[in-house]
């Protein structure tokens, strides 16, 4: 019967993920700007691209057809359109595009909306074939034109649709969009595209107040992602705050009808992503498509949505998560379950009133209203609802997502293949994830382009055939095709990409789409990706075959082919049962290979074959030799023959194995003939015991005579004696083994006639007593039953029979050989261990052990028979005194007692001693750990490595080396901050020793990475890389390394990294050769890291690129004068000309240009010579090779060879030296001009960036200013003259005029204090009034100032001094006081022209006039101030004081984290909360204040913004002082007083730190109690104690959040380099953006204070306009006054006279106090102030202050405020002298009696008694003084006032 067999193909899952680089290049579109939006036309398939200033009009293919520049534009937000010259502000500003939507038109030629960002949002219309035609633009039009956003981070949506008027069908789009400070105020528009009526184009048709009104659009943040139409509804989607106080964001899409000509169908419906807290809640990006079968059937399944069919649309959405920023979800809605939950809403509105299962559903979210709002609602068109709809957020429309990723998903485009869907999701990381979406959604693969790690444009775009995607990122388009399935070449890596696109073609061999397979249509010829099934042989039938039978099968007509190896046969294909059987005809046996050794069949592979060559399945099939069978066991034939796996039979008779035989019987083991059962099992070496067995099925031997032999025996065999029965027995063997203690040997048996093995399973134990074995209690220990025993004769442990002698019945004495350690600490408490012999057969059996005579704790679970004792030693024992006779050394043998008394001595001896850790080096490393530090000392090998460990500071230090030194690896430091101080390093021997190395070593700041260059390398790496940033010295191993990234698309069996060691390391420098990595990957998941010591640095932006591909040259003859060219790919992306190398033989090229694609380089001028010697040895060969090398990869390009130069003739030398030229010339101008562009792109980008940091500084100060206006709506709400602290006339004078005085606030003029005799009041009174009357007279008035200001010795001060006692003293006379003041101005004035320095006049207050004049604007500008300027300065102090303090401020160095003054930042990160503490103020009842302070706050800056909150309506001097309030906290039962400087304050080396909440752990809405301290005598006795005992405090160095440096380190620090210094000021200048953020928040303040001040056309004080007038009129009688001079001497006599002074001080005019945080803050903007009053242009730069810098932007306009100032001031209605005498007199009449006069007076005379004999002198001297006898007059008031001697 013929014999065929077959097998079967099945699908068999396989489970590797694999993905591969796509070989064809991508078509690329690269933008110069951000691309904005992309839109596509389905018709065309063209793509039209909105940029930043640029418009483009692309092929399919990404070809430029159109491009047209859309700007910059001349232009200003705060500019009407058209934007002219009238508009100062307008400057270059760049359009973004905002909209870009293409707007089919019935019966006419589709048109392109564009919208930009410039000219509040105005679109125009382009021709769609040639977007380079404009169709319309107008920027006339007005307001109603304002279609988009010009501010560029609203979003703008549209979507087209039609509207119906008089029966007139109009194209129109409708537009959502956020808000924008100077757009359209309407939310949603629609908007006409043609003149129509009083309609213009782009004007807004409907008005719908509810839906567009201008109040509610700020307050809700509307942010739109998506708009599109379906079923006559118009949709949009888009993210919004629900408009109270809390800012979190909930997604919404709402609906109206396509014509609703009142957007009265206007009703939204919230979606959540995850029902659980709607972690998801803000979406990024959508898109609508239908779902396919199998997702719908999914969804429909899931029962989330209702019944949901393939055809039904679907909105796919990504969302990003405010709770969780690192994550992504998308998710699903049907719109029919958009729309169903709609139509819900809006009938529980229509019937219900708003009622779903008794709770309200809907309300209106754009209205306060709430009666009335469900009313008559009607069919589509038609009126729905008065106000628009939205549904309550427990109606939302929720899904679950379908995906959640860590990271952004910022696209999202969906299509659907053979009935499943696939989301291409777009992340901001640059990539596009592609996935499967099913009942578990996976991500299956990635996109393959280039990612460059630019977030993905939302709009992700298909082409018309839905065969490729366009991927837009910030500057790039890539068109790439859905699928890349005929990269894969073989089923199993095609099924293994999971891709539904793809399947494996059966007949045809490829990986491919299914409408590409021929066939498809039938049952297994296309077999689908994800289904992870190949075909597979699942069986044979036969199994196997002997390979000396064979069959064959007829003819077949099928094209089906089986190979064998090489041998190929028909093949006839049956398919029965669902199962696919293959009939095969087999080779001939002698094709058959022949078996190998030790195997009994021979593996022959097998393929199946269709149509010659292309493969459906392969195999391997076993052809089995059962001859061979027996080489398994040679000592039992039959067995192994019978026990095969392929059923063969042992012939007996013939002794032989054969394939299966009926004829046969034997065929299993037990009928074999064979021998078993040995007695005994066994046998020791060297003595001979009689070995007994038994014999089975041994008919076949009638006269047995047998022979037994073993491997270990060799050739010596032995006669086997039959014995009763089937018993046989040999006298055995005398064996000699003395590897193992046991071995196994197996025996033999064979026929002694014939020589054949007869089956033998006779297995015995052989052992070896002496094995392992070495002494008696070794010996001992073996098991009984081996009878082994130790002979003393011969000292072995050996058989119990081969020892004649009696046997000991006790071992010999224990041998001690060594001791580890030999040394150990004094205190004890370390292992030692013992080793030697015969030391016990059992742990017990040990006794004592004592070590140097101290006894030693036997550690029993550590004992090893006889040769090994552990035990911990005690502490040494005391040493004798110095003058005892004996030796002082603690060392001794160890001795070891056992059972029986046996005792053991060590010749060996064990010291005592005490290791000394003395130094540590090095002595500083990084925080991250991973230093390894060495110590160094005396006796530190002590103990050995396992006793010793070692930290530093508490921090573990892993010991790497013991010895003399002791080396060890730092642990990384955990604490928060690193200490400044240096920490001692511990060595720790045993348990009970500790040696410190005090102040050894200091953890430091880590390495910081600032920058690296260059970004990338090829694979093949090797290219220079300098990473640049501080503190590497510290690093002592530094390498880079790259790792591949774990990817979800591939399986990694084991982690690999490639790593590359530093060529060179200095202090801020660091380089690396790039390492190569040999890994087949994708560049994209390498992730590079630097690894400095234990810290992993990434290096952010380094790419790997694939190495370069090089072609054959185009020209392989090259001359001395030539330039080679070579061309290739991918040569710009890692390398440059300069890293390039070249080589033509064994001589370098130099690289003159090196592009992506080419690379030219000059060839050298003489022939080399060959690199390769058997090219230099065949002469007859001139070629040479040219090798390119980038780094480490090394390329030969092509074989080149040098033009002999006799044979070329002229006609080529010419052309070729002409034409190279030209080439050269024309690639430099190339190259020029790409670098020219290269560079413009680099300016724009840095521009760009720059742009983006003003952006986040600016939207950080918005946020900012928000924050502070809302805190301090209470203050300003309830802001009035009343409730501004004013001080009064007194005050504010006293404090102008005397507080700067030497004397501060002691000055008697500010305390009224002055010691007169109570008998003498009444003459010095009349003296002073009559003194009065004498400064009345000019002339003595004059003279006497005359003569002071002539004193050497009448300084500065003084003179400042005097003209204040001058001004209270001539109050009464303001008119008189403002008269001697313009004389002295004019002689001043006189003085400085004639001088030829007329700008430095009333510079500094250096003359008594500057100074009176300083007190003159006091005096008249009082109620200005009051009035006008006081309170926006008054706010300004406020704000300030307030951002200051929400901030950390240090209580001792006055530095703050919020400030405008760099020296007063604070350049630490502080780590702080806000605490709101519930304060409580003893005997004031039982109200609280809530007051907002910091955990990091001192006690003392927590009572004074208690101070400032509890009583802010009372001034500051009428509040409690700090240092009479006592601060209790209660957290218990009991009260603890909390103070800066307590018991409990902590202590850090000689530093202590104030106390704060944090020390005290109060926590937030803690209740504390503010207390008035009694007894107030003994509190300011206690006070005083405590000041002085808080100055020796400070002396003892307390400090609050910054430590400053002890003079040790500061020592150090000046000792540093300037390098370091500079590296220093960088760190700190980290923080100076805070600087920003804080001008930024205040700017509103400052300004309004600026225009207080110098607004010329409001309110101006009478005394500004008279004065100015005054200095205009003395301008104009000097020639040499020109307009700067005048400008000048305004701005030194009011605004640096006066303003800034108020400005620096606002204690001058107001009851507050200025701390010193604030007043550095004030400091700043008054130096702006004053910057903003000169002429002079600062010139800014890197170096300039950053105070300057701060206000650098500003102080144009402020000089332009200045400047109109004055002329606004010089164009007013003068002032009289009359009006302003009137006005004088009128500040004399109400002020003049509340100041001290007679007081100033009295101080004025001490200037007259000082000088009096000068004074006297020149009065004589002055005939005007003599007519007045005014030195009588002088001399009787000092006569009156000083009992001064006269001359009368």
């Amino acid at each position: 019967m013929e014999r065929w067999w077959a097998w079967q193909f099945a699908l068999v899952a396989l489970a590797t993920i694999c993905t591969a680089p796509s070989d064809g290049k991508n078509e690329e579109f690269p933008s110069n700007t951000l691309i904005n939006n992309v839109v596509t036309d389905p018709r065309s398939g063209r793509l039209y691209v909105g940029a930043v200033n640029y418009l483009y009009q692309l092929s399919p293919d990404l070809e430029v057809e159109a491009r047209i520049e859309t700007g910059p534009k001349r232009d200003n937000r705060a500019c009407t359109p058209p934007v002219t010259d009238a508009c100062e502000e307008a400057a270059d500003t760049d359009n973004h595009n905002k909209l870009l939507l293409l707007v089919p038109v019935p019966d006419a030629q589709d048109v392109l909306v564009v919208c930009g960002s410039v000219f509040r949002g105005i679109c125009s219309l382009r021709n769609l074939s040639s977007v380079d035609k404009l169709m319309y633009f107008s920027d006339t039009k007005g307001e109603k034109s304002y279609v988009a956003s010009a501010e560029e981070s609203v979003s703008v949506v549209g979507v087209t649709s039609y509207f119906t008027k008089d029966k007139d069908n109009f194209t129109v789009f409708l537009v959502g969009k956020g808000y924008g400070s100077h757009d359209s105020t309407k939310l949603i528009s629609t908007r006409i595209l043609e003149d129509y009526g009083d309609w213009v184009v782009f004007d807004s048709i409907i008005e719908a107040s509810a839906v567009q009104a201008n109040p509610f659009v700020l307050r809700y943040l509307h942010n739109f992602r998506f708009a599109f139409k379906d079923g006559g509804f118009v949709y949009f989607l888009f993210s919004r705050t629900l408009g109270v106080q809390d800012n979190k964001n909930f997604t919404f899409v709402s609906r109206m009808c396509e014509d609703d000509q009142g957007y009265y169908s206007y009703t939204e419906l919230q979606l959540n992503c995850s029902a659980v807290n709607n972690k998801y809640n803000k979406a990024q990006a959508a898109y609508v498509a239908t779902p396919g079968e199998v997702l719908a059937q999914t969804m429909t399944e899931s029962g989330q949505h209702g019944p949901v069919s393939a055809s039904d649309k679907v909105l796919f959405v990504t969302f990003t998560s405010d709770e969780d920023p690192s994550t992504s979800a998308m998710c699903m809605y049907p719109l029919r379950s958009i729309n169903k939950r709609l139509v819900e809403i809006i009938s529980a509105c229509y019937s219900y009133n708003g009622i779903i299962n008794e709770r309200p559903a809907v309300y209106s979210p754009y209205s306060s209203k709430s009666e009335e709002l469900c009313s008559s609602i009607k069919n589509c068109g038609a009126e729905y609802l008065p106000s628009p709809l939205a549904s309550k957020a427990e109606f939302a429309l929720t899904s679950e997502p379908s995906l959640v990723r860590n990271a952004h998903m910022t696209a999202v485009a969906v299509a659907v293949e053979m009935g499943h869907a696939v989301a291409f999701v777009g992340t901001a990381a640059g990539e596009v994830l592609k996935v499967h979406l099913s009942v578990h959604s996976e991500v299956y693969g990635r996109v393959q382009a280039d990612v460059t790690g630019d977030k993905v444009n939302k709009n992700l775009l298909f082409d018309s055939q839905l065969q490729h995607l366009y991927i837009t990122t910030e500057k790039k388009i890539t068109k790439v095709p859905v699928q890349a399935c005929h990269l894969k070449t073989d089923c199993q890596s095609c099924v293994s990409m999971k891709d539904p696109y793809c399947g494996w073609c059966v007949l045809e061999g490829k990986c491919t789409r299914k409408m590409a397979c021929s066939r498809w249509w039938e049952e297994k010829i296309w077999l689908w990706s994800p289904n992870q099934q190949c075909v597979q042989i699942q069986a044979f039938d036969p199994p196997n075959l002997s390979c000396k039978k064979t069959r064959q099968v007829g003819e077949s007509s099928d094209r089906l082919e089986c190979e064998f190896g090489s041998f190929k046969s028909e093949a006839v294909m049956v398919i029965a049962d669902s199962q696919v059987r293959v009939t095969c005809s087999l080779p001939d046996p002698v094709e058959i290979p022949a078996t190998p050794d030790q195997q009994d069949y021979v593996s022959v592979p097998v393929m199946v074959l269709v149509n010659d060559r292309i493969k459906v399945t392969s195999g391997e099939y076993h052809f089995y030799n059962c001859a061979a069978t027996v080489r398994k066991n040679q000592n039992a034939p039959c067995i192994a023959c019978v026990t095969s796996e392929w059923g063969c039979q042992w012939n007996a008779l013939d002794h032989s194995c054969s394939d299966n035989n009926a004829a046969v019987v034997s065929n299993i083991a037990r009928v074999c003939p064979q021998f078993e059962s040995p007695e005994p099992l066994l046998i020791p070496v060297g003595f001979q015991i009689p070995i007994s067995f038994q014999g089975r099925n041994l008919d076949i031997y009638p006269k047995p005579r047998f022979s037994i032999g073993t491997e270990l025996m060799k050739d010596t065999e032995v006669t086997v004696t039959p014995e009763q029965g089937s018993k046989f027995k040999f006298p055995g063997y005398e064996f000699a083994y003395d590897k193992q203690q046991e071995v196994n040997v197996s025996f033999h048996i064979k026929d002694r006639e014939t020589e054949r093995k007869i089956d033998s399973t006779l297995t015995v134990v052989l052992y070896n007593c002496s094995v392992g074995r070495g002494d008696c209690s070794l010996c001992g220990d073996a098991d009984s039953r081996y009878e082994c025993v130790w002979c003393s004769a011969s000292r072995r442990c050996v058989y119990r029979q081969l020892c004649p002698a009696a046997h000991p019945a006790q071992c010999p004495d224990p041998e001690i050989t060594d001791i580890v350690p030999r040394f150990g600490p004094l205190n004890g408490r370390i292992s030692v261990t013992i080793k030697g012999s015969n030391m016990g057969i059992k742990k017990d059996d040990v006794k004592r052990i004592t070590v140097a005579g101290v006894d030693c704790v036997h550690q029993a679970d550590r004992y090893s028979v006889s040769t090994s004792v552990v035990c911990e030693i005690g502490p040494a024992r005391r040493l004798p005194p110095v003058d005892f006779p004996f030796e002082r050394f603690n060392s001794g043998p160890v001795e070891v007692e056992v059972e029986g008394g046996r005792k053991g001595k060590s010749q060996v001896v064990f010291t005592y001693r005490d290791p000394k850790p003395l130094f540590v080096h090095p002595a500083k490393g990084p925080a991250s750990g991973g230093t390894v530090i060495t110590i160094d000392g005396e006796d530190l090998d002590t103990a050995s490595e396992g006793d010793v460990s070692v930290s530093v500071g508490g921090v573990p230090c892993e010991v790497v080396a013991f010895g003399e030194e002791i080396a060890c690896r730092t642990g990384r430091y955990r604490g928060q901050k690193v200490p400044s101080d240096l920490l001692a390093v511990t060595v720790k021997y045993g348990r009970n020793t500790t040696k410190d190395v005090a102040a050894a070593y200091q953890y430091s700041e880590n390495p910081k990475v600032t920058d690296y260059y260059p970004k990338g390398s090829f694979l093949s790496g090797g290219r220079r890389i300098v990473v640049m940033g501080s503190g590497f010295d510290l690093i002592q191993r530094a390498c880079m390394k790259v790792l591949p990234l774990p990817n979800e698309f591939s399986q990694n069996p084991s982690p690999v990294e490639f790593v590359q060691e530093a060529l060179s390391k200095n202090d801020t420098v660091l380089q690396f050769f790039s390492p190569p990595v040999n890994l087949s990957v994708d560049t994209q998941s390498l992730r590079t890291v630097l690894q400095l010591d234990n810290e992993m640095e990434d290096l952010k932006g380094f790419d790997y690129h694939p190495d370069p591909t090089f072609n054959k040259l185009d020209n392989n003859v090259i001359t001395e004068t030539s330039v080679i060219i070579v061309t290739g790919r991918g040569f710009a992306k890692a390398m440059t000309a300069k890293e390039a190398q070249a080589f033509v033989g064994d001589a370098s090229c130099h690289v003159n240009i090196l592009q992506d694609d080419k690379l030219i380089l000059e060839a050298p001028s003489s022939q080399p010579r060959s690199k390769s010697k058997r090219q230099r040895r065949d002469t007859a060969n001139d070629m040479l090779e040219l090798v390119v090398k980038f780094g480490l990869g090394e390329w030969t390009v092509d074989s080149v060879y040098y033009a002999r130069k006799d044979d070329i003739p002229l006609a080529i030398i010419i052309p070729a030296v002409i034409i190279p030229m030209l080439l050269f010339i024309a690639v430099s101008v190339y190259c020029y001009r790409r670098k020219s562009q290269q560079a413009e792109r680099e300016y724009e980008k840095v521009k760009h960036q720059l742009e983006n940091l003003e952006e986040s500084v600016r939207d950080r100060c918005k946020k900012e200013f928000t924050d502070l206006m809302i805190e301090m709506e209470d203050h300003t709400s309830e802001l009035s003259e009343a409730r501004i602290p004013f001080l009064d006339y007194k005050t504010y004078t006293d404090r102008n005029f005397f507080l700067p005085s030497k004397d501060g606030a002691n000055d008697a003029m500010i305390t009224g204090k002055i010691q007169i005799p109570e008998a003498r009041k009444a003459i010095v009174a009349q003296a002073l009034n009559q003194f009065s009357n004498l400064l009345n007279s000019k002339t003595f008035l004059l003279n006497f100032i005359r003569t002071l200001e002539s004193r050497p010795d009448f300084n500065a001060r003084s003179r400042g001094y005097f003209a204040s006692l001058l001004t209270v003293a001539l109050h009464g006379k303001l008119e008189y006081y403002t008269d001697i003041m313009r004389t002295l101005l004019l002689e001043l004035m006189d003085e400085h022209v004639q001088n030829k320095n007329p700008k430095l006049m009333l510079r500094r207050s250096e003359t008594v006039v500057e100074r009176m004049l300083c007190n003159w604007m006091s005096i008249c500008i009082y109620q200005f101030l009051r009035d006008t300027a006081g309170e926006p300065l008054y706010k300004l102090f406020k704000a300030l004081k307030h951002q200051v303090e929400k901030g950390p401020v240090d209580a001792m160095m006055k530095k703050a984290k919020y400030t405008l003054n760099d020296t007063g930042l604070l350049g630490d990160d502080v780590e702080y909360c806000v605490l709101t503490l519930q304060v409580l103020v003893h005997g004031e009842g039982p109200d609280v204040t809530p007051v907002k302070v910091l955990n990091c706050d001192t006690i003392t800056q927590v009572k004074e913004k208690i101070i400032d909150q509890v009583y802010r309506n009372l001034p500051y001097s009428q509040r409690p002082k700090v240092e009479s309030v006592a601060l209790e906290w209660r957290p218990g039962s009991t009260g603890q007083i909390l103070s800066d400087l307590d018991l409990t304050s902590q202590k850090e080396g000689r530093w202590k730190r104030l106390n704060t909440l944090a020390h005290y752990n109060v926590r937030d809405n803690a209740t504390l109690v503010l207390s008035r301290v009694l007894h107030t005598q003994a509190f300011h006795q206690h006070q005083d104690s405590y000041e002085e005992k808080n100055a020796l405090l400070e002396e003892d160095n307390t400090f609050h959040l910054v430590r400053p440096l002890d003079e040790m380190e500061e020592g150090k620090s000046k000792r540093g380099s300037m390098k370091d210094k500079a590296m220093t000021k960088a760190i700190t200048e980290i923080y100076l953006t805070r600087l920003l953020s804080v001008k930024g928040t205040l700017q509103q303040f400052v300004d309004d204070f600026f225009r207080s001040v110098l607004c010329s056309s409001s309110v101006v004080p009478p005394a500004v306009k008279y004065f100015f007038d005054f200095l205009d009129e003395q301008a104009l009688r000097h020639d040499n006054v020109d307009e700067e001079t005048l400008h000048i001497w305004k701005t030194n006599s009011l605004p640096l006279r006066f303003w800034v002074n108020i400005l620096r001080n606002p204690h001058f005019i107001f009851d507050v106090h200025v701390t010193e945080v604030v007043d550095a803050s004030l400091h700043v903007i008054s130096q702006t102030f004053m910057d903003a009053c000169t002429k002079t242009e600062h010139k800014l730069s890197r170096e300039s202050p950053s105070n300057k810098l701060l206000y650098a932007k500003e102080i144009s306009t402020y000089k332009k405020m200045v400047d109109d100032y004055y002329k606004g001031i010089r164009q007013m209605v003068p002032v009289s002298d009359q009006d302003m005498n009137t006005h004088l007199a009128e500040v004399s009449r109400q002020h003049t009696d509340k100041l001290n006069t007679q007081l100033a007076l009295h101080q004025l005379y001490q200037y007259a008694s000082k000088y009096y004999d000068v004074i006297i002198q020149s009065l004589d001297e002055d005939p005007a003084a003599q007519n007045k006898q005014l030195t009588l007059r002088l001399q009787q008031i000092a006569a009156a006032l000083e009992n001064k001697v006269t001359d009368l």
